[in-house]
């Protein structure tokens, strides 16, 4: 059968390729076209267009580059059209994919979602789009099934977290190796995880380098993300005690004593890896005034928002500062501070299910598509 793909950020992009190899599995004569990235690529099948050329972040970014989007959802309709699939799969990724969906279910295609559009986040009306244009939800979330189900009458598959398998695969690190290859020092590490566009990246990194200083006895290391050259981050270097590594970030979390993450995936990611962290977002002020307005939950990180209390620190906007971050990261240095957090990552990943998520939705995936056959 034939696959199409729709992933737009670097973590649609995880997802997409542990969801990949799923469906090889499952369905070994798969053909699958995708809009993704590096590690889907890695996977198989045919990549049609990278992820950081669709990265836009905040309202303000999206006006501006209003033509570059509608371009690409025309070739996009375009290469659907072309290829025929069996099914088109959406990734996240609402402001792009909900619009596809919307042309796609009237002409016929099949349209499966895996991992919700956040609506319980904000634009909550949405849900009439989805119950209109998606056949199939699948979400990884606990509380979402409860939210679509019991509060809007749609049915969805809870298939558990898909970064509970991409932990658990996590090849075990030779640390001394690692050290040794990155030119690491014996010092204990802090990971700076800014985030994937290199919007939020110059944002982030620039008040989260502004700490260093403070902490001599630390060394700093910065998350590269997957998508962005080495040559972008060249200006974030100049400080002493801070090192760069690419691509490797769960690798990095493995020999991390704290973390400084931008809000995102990458929080939850830092959380199963047991790693302390502070949760840092520092938006363009015209998207950040026009999102507080809208947005109506009590916490920014996925931590926080499934246990539904304040397990990590959340620093936003004027409060993500010099002075704020330096006395959050102080704390969760503190042995003492992480005894409980460390009782609190226990219970978040167990509210987050088992193993075999994307198993689970490839398996459901093939199974109606068969029984629609």
């Amino acid at each position: 059968m034939k696959y199409y793909i729709l992933a737009g950020e670097a973590s649609g992009d995880l997802h997409g390729s542990w969801l990949m190899k799923s469906l090889y599995k499952e369905d070994p004569a798969a053909d699958i076209r995708f809009w993704g990235g590096d590690l889907m690529q890695s996977v198989g099948g045919k990549l049609v267009k990278h992820y950081r050329e669709l990265a836009f972040m905040g309202f303000a970014e999206v006006i501006l580059n209003l033509r570059t989007i509608l371009g690409n959802i025309s070739s996009c309709k375009t290469d659907i059209l072309q290829f025929a699939p069996d099914v088109i799969i959406f990734i996240d990724y609402p402001g792009f994919n909900m619009r596809i969906a919307k042309w796609a279910k009237p002409l016929g295609f099949k349209t499966h979602y895996y991992i919700s559009p956040q609506i319980w986040a904000w634009k909550e009306n949405r849900i009439s789009a989805i119950k209109r244009d998606v056949d199939k939800m699948y979400v990884i979330l606990p509380f979402e099934k409860s939210f679509y189900e019991d509060k809007h009458g749609f049915k969805v598959e809870f298939v558990g977290h898909p970064l509970i398998d991409a932990i658990q695969n996590h090849d075990n690190l030779d640390v001394p190796a690692f050290r040794l290859k990155y030119k690491l020092s014996e010092k204990p590490v802090i990971a700076l995880l800014p985030g994937s566009r290199k919007q939020e990246i110059t944002k982030m990194l620039s008040v989260m380098l502004s700490v260093v200083s403070d902490f001599p006895e630390y060394q700093f290391v910065i998350a590269g993300a997957p998508g962005q050259e080495f040559s972008f981050y060249e200006q974030f270097l100049k400080k002493d005690n801070v090192q760069f590594i690419s691509n490797k970030t769960y690798d990095l979390l493995s020999v991390s004593a704290a973390a400084l993450v931008t809000s995102g995936t990458a929080t939850l990611e830092t959380a199963l890896f047991k790693v302390p962290e502070v949760v840092c977002y520092k938006g363009n002020w015209i998207s950040y005034q026009i999102a507080k307005r809208i947005i109506t939950l009590k916490y920014i990180s996925l931590v926080n928002l499934i246990m539904d209390r304040p397990i990590v620190a959340e620093l936003i906007q004027s409060d993500c500062n010099t002075k704020r971050i330096r006395e959050e990261l102080k704390k969760i240095l503190n042995p003492m501070h992480n005894a409980e957090l460390m009782k609190a990552y226990d219970q978040l990943e167990k509210k987050l299910g088992g193993i075999g998520a994307a198993d689970k939705t490839a398996k459901l995936i093939v199974a109606d598509l068969k029984t629609r056959d």
